[in-house]
């Protein structure tokens, strides 16, 4: 029987130190690239000839949105043809070194490009420091501390993180700034954290229908939800009544299509499906979405000829979306094997695995390093974080006890599994829940609701080893 894909979210001390002691040792018993039976390598599905079939039609109705697709299509068949013309095998190949380098040199010097993401710095630290924990590229000791400190300063005095040193704190950067914390792992980087106060943030946000604003005064969206539920698990700060109602107002963001809208009423996309499914896992209440309208939707967005994903319907390819998009495919083989469809695959995730890898590895690497969003853009940090992600899901399926990877290209390719519900490696989340699980929870402190609870506090979800 196919055992379970099960989370930390709410992990006890004893099962985080036992999968802590665990990880040290190799468990990827069934890892192999992609070849056929006398070990020459899978045919790359875009060197089919029924490959071009594929492309979109538009059955003589031509707009703006068919104009615009067909254009993608256009490119990145040339960016296979010209791989086809320097590759006799299809071994397509991970730059590595090139990525891991442009990541290093981002930690600590950017050009003056990225002015405009002066209020994102916490995300830059996250973006970066994942990056080179996928690649599994060591993070040195004095980095690692310098970026504690800088946290640190982005810190509020009156909770959560900021954008930047003095600016006001948003709940994007608090979460982006945990799990940044989190990636390093030190004693240094969780004492950066102010529990107490981080719970006051979270309560001043909380709004009367269980939904959270991204700042005070500022807009509420499912994003938000998913960054304070994130946070909140990582640091182990759970009250009982922090989370009321807000199970029920993420459930009101699903709409018709299946997926998820950012607020209720609006269309399905899919970062805010990906932030309310993960929510709602952390919390325990996936059961409570409609799995299989969310299942067909997230299926379609991976589009027919190019193997990536889209965002929404009608929308075009983008290489972030392999991770909010396939992201979501592991949460949802858990919660529908947990709501009794036991014949689902003990192989696969229920997308085209090899088709993601291909476009990833032949369309969104930049010869120099960094990853993009398509050919033809530029690379930046967001793209690299959240490409190498995907690529990691689609290598990985199962749990610790049940692991099966699908290498494209050479086994060098071959990233570290991430956590899918925080998006860090999962031995990192371990971790975390075996720091701070040790921690009391907080009193409320005379928040709304609060009860002065003072005994660590676990999410009902998920009860043993994360997925791969």
């Amino acid at each position: 029987m196919f055992k379970q894909i099960v989370f930390f979210s709410n992990l006890s001390l004893k099962r985080a130190k036992k999968y802590q002691n665990k990880v040290s040792t190799p468990f990827f018993l069934l890892s192999h690239p992609v070849t056929t039976m006398d070990g020459i390598p899978t045919p790359l599905r875009c060197f089919s000839e029924q490959h071009s079939a594929e492309m979109f039609v538009d059955d003589g109705v031509e707009t703006v949105t068919s104009r615009e697709q067909k254009n993608v299509e256009r490119i990145i068949e040339e960016a296979i043809d010209v791989y086809k013309q320097m590759h006799s095998l299809p071994q397509p190949t991970l730059l590595r070194e090139q990525h891991y380098q442009y990541l290093k040199k981002g930690l600590r010097h950017l050009s003056d490009a990225y002015e405009c993401l002066d209020a994102s710095r916490p995300w830059l630290c996250f973006w970066i420091l994942h990056g080179l924990e996928i690649l599994e590229e060591p993070i040195p000791p004095a980095v690692a501390s310098d970026v504690c400190q800088f946290l640190g300063r982005c810190q509020s005095p009156t909770g959560g993180f900021a954008g930047g040193p003095g600016q006001h704190a948003h709940l994007a950067p608090t979460y982006a700034a945990v799990n940044a914390l989190c990636i390093i792992g030190t004693e240094e980087a969780y004492g950066i954290i102010d529990r107490e106060k981080l719970l006051d943030f979270l309560w001043s946000l909380k709004q009367p229908d269980g939904s959270f604003t991204m700042h005070i005064g500022g807009e509420v969206d499912v994003r938000s939800a998913y960054c304070a539920i994130s946070v909140a698990s990582l640091t182990n700060i759970i009250t009982p009544k922090l989370f009321e109602d807000t199970t029920n107002w993420i459930l009101s963001c699903q709409n018709w299509e299946g997926g998820l809208s950012g607020v209720p009423g609006l269309e399905a996309h899919g970062g805010y499906t990906f932030c309310g499914t993960a929510a709602l896992v952390i919390l325990g209440n996936e059961h409570m979405l409609d799995l299989k309208a969310l299942l067909r939707w997230v299926v379609s967005r991976q589009m027919r000829f190019e193997g990536g994903f889209q965002g929404r319907c009608n929308k075009l390819v983008d290489g972030c979306y392999s991770f909010w998009q396939a992201g979501l495919l592991p949460l949802l083989h858990r919660a529908l094997f947990k709501d009794g469809e036991l014949e689902l695959s003990r192989q696969r995730w229920m997308f085209d695995q090899q088709a993601l890898q291909e476009y990833i590895l032949l369309c969104c690497q930049n010869p120099t390093g960094g990853l993009l969003d398509k050919p033809g853009k530029s690379r930046d940090f967001y793209h690299t974080c959240y490409c190498l992600s995907g690529l990691s899901i689609a290598q990985h399926f199962g749990n610790m006890e049940h692991h099966q990877e699908i290498i494209l290209g050479k086994e060098e390719n071959r990233l570290a599994p991430i956590h899918p519900v925080y998006n860090i490696c999962p031995e990192k989340v371990a971790q975390a829940l075996q720091h701070f699980l040790r921690l009391p929870v907080p009193t409320d402190r005379g928040q709304p609701g609060a009860s002065g609870d003072t005994k660590s506090s676990e999410p009902d979800s998920a009860s043993a080893e994360p997925q791969s």
